[in-house]
């Protein structure tokens, strides 16, 4: 059977998406990446002498943690419609400059107070990132070609919890009393660097929109704007109102809480990492080294990092989100259940594996589907509201399973209930695409209508 070449018109599409995606997808990666290891550093610092110093108390140090989620959450959708109002390259800017400045400075806080404080404005920084860059990505990119490139911006989760360990410990090791700092300070400084000079690159490097883009011929300006407007959806051409009319969608709460349980999933891998470390340790009968421990934490986020790149070019490939949604979960839910019954540390390890793999992957496709369901003009305030509910599942975690295992005196009813809410965030990704029609179109049969280039137009 001889396959079909594909038509001159598709190959130019597919030549300046790869054009645009050279040029801002690193960046965009990178940024993401940074920003996680921002997040895991308090932990690593907490470990090399942080809490000793500053007299930390498990409590505190939670506090200390969880007030992070207090400003992020307060400030997520209203730093997503700042974004929609003033372009997203210039907010992406702001945030990461700030997030990185707060970042940098909590390595000089004398007391928990202080550090309780430069942990809540590290939220207030970072607020809006997520959502204004997936907003960044959807004035680049049509429905067909989004659950790629936001597969690629979230790559920093698994390749971050790769490296930010032993990177963060690296720091504290060498660092320790360059410029008179202790180790966790240095580190704690040093991390946040980064972000400070990314942010100063996304304004030189960045344009807010193709038509802005020298790079890009007036041609390719024309067949990028072409694609994004052939692979509109009929629901959401339809979709009127304000900026903030997604905030009265059913179906983008709906959406929320089906990421919520993506989030709420993403608890299980970090448990059962320490039980699998733990076990083999036992197994042989002293501690790991350090580059032990890093090898084995890496395994399930490499297979991760595969599905993530993968999974969802074959969602966009099938046209189909809801149901490769409903399968990611599905994997994730039985790595849970897996490593919650089993004894030995290699079946444990290859749960924790099918669950990062399921979960991660099932990130992109939530987003995607969100995405799709917007209208232009209205969807950094509703990705903003549908990651805030999100990340309410960072909070419910951790907090449910501890209270389920009081409860029955036990862990694997706590586990089965995570399963299962992260089962149901794939259930509720088919019947969404189900119910609103959601259907990438390949360009034969697509939606060209002036509601939505007037809507792109109102960004």
């Amino acid at each position: 059977m001889q396959l079909k070449a594909p038509s001159t018109k598709e190959s130019t599409r597919r030549r300046v998406v790869r054009k645009v995606s050279l040029r801002l997808m690193p960046i965009i990666f990178l940024l993401y990446l940074v920003n996680y290891i921002d997040r895991t550093a308090l932990g690593i610092a907490n470990v090399n002498g942080m809490s000793e110093e500053l007299s930390l108390t498990a409590t505190m140090f939670g506090l200390a943690s969880g007030i992070f989620f207090v400003g992020y959450i307060l400030l997520e959708v209203p730093s997503a419609v700042i974004a929609q109002k003033l372009g997203a390259r210039r907010w992406i800017s702001r945030i990461a400059i700030s997030w990185g400045v707060v970042a940098s400075l909590t390595a000089f806080v004398p007391n928990f107070e202080w550090l309780v404080a430069a942990r809540f404005l590290l939220g207030v920084a970072e607020a809006g990132f997520a959502p204004t860059v997936l907003l960044y990505l959807t004035i680049w990119y049509s429905n067909r070609e989004r659950p790629k490139a936001f597969s690629i911006y979230l790559l920093g989760i698994p390749l971050s919890s790769v490296v930010a360990g032993p990177l963060a410990t690296w720091l504290t090791q060498v660092g320790d009393g360059v410029f008179g700092l202790e180790g966790w300070r240095f580190m704690t400084l040093a991390s946040g660097i980064p972000a400070v000079i990314l942010g100063v690159i996304v304004l030189f490097v960045l344009v807010d929109r193709p038509e802005q883009a020298r790079w890009l011929s007036a041609d390719e300006q024309a067949v990028l704007q072409q694609d994004i407007e052939e692979s509109s959806t009929a629901e959401s051409v339809k979709h009127r109102g304000g900026m903030l009319s997604s905030m009265r969608s059913g179906r983008t709460w709906v959406l929320g809480i089906a990421y919520f349980g993506v989030v709420y999933g993403l608890y299980g891998i970090g448990f059962f990492l320490p039980s699998v470390i733990a076990g083999f340790e036992e197994s042989n009968g002293q501690p790991l080294a350090p580059l032990q421990q890093g090898l084995l934490i890496a395994v399930p986020y490499v297979f991760a990092a595969i599905a993530l790149i993968l999974w969802p070019r074959d969602a966009a490939r099938r046209n189909e989100l809801g149901w490769h949604a409903l399968i990611s979960t599905g994997v994730g839910a039985l790595g849970i259940l897996i490593a919650a019954f089993a004894q030995h540390p290699v079946l444990i390890m290859i749960g924790v594996t099918l669950c990062a793999t399921g979960v991660i992957s099932s990130m992109p496709l939530v987003y995607s589907l969100s995405a799709r369901l917007l209208p232009a003009i209205a969807v950094g305030a509703g990705l903003a509201l549908v990651n805030t509910i999100g990340n309410v599942g960072g909070f419910a975690g951790p907090f449910i399973t501890g209270w389920l295992s009081d409860l029955f005196g036990n862990t694997q009813i706590a586990f089965v209930v995570l399963a299962g809410i992260l089962l149901s965030a794939g259930v509720i990704s088919v019947v969404i695409q189900r119910t609103s029609n959601l259907g990438m179109s390949n360009g034969d049969d697509s939606v060209r209508s002036t509601p939505a280039s007037e809507a792109i137009e109102q960004r």
